[in-house]
């Protein structure tokens, strides 16, 4: 996990606390990231992820 390049794109995002399921995936996506690495620095970063439908975020 990249934790300084996912850093970057939440701030240039304006992410600071909470973020929602289809944000992590749009990211992910945009930024050739795997979901899971966004789902483990949302995890040690304090980050909420919201309004995950699918489970793939714990």
């Amino acid at each position: 996990m990249d934790a300084d390049k996912i850093a970057k794109m939440f701030k240039d995002a304006g992410i600071e606390k909470e973020i929602t399921c289809p944000q992590a995936f749009a990211l992910a996506q945009k930024h050739k990231i795997p979901k899971m690495d966004i789902s483990e620095y949302c995890n040690s970063h304090k980050v909420k992820i919201r309004g995950c439908q699918l489970g793939c975020f714990k």
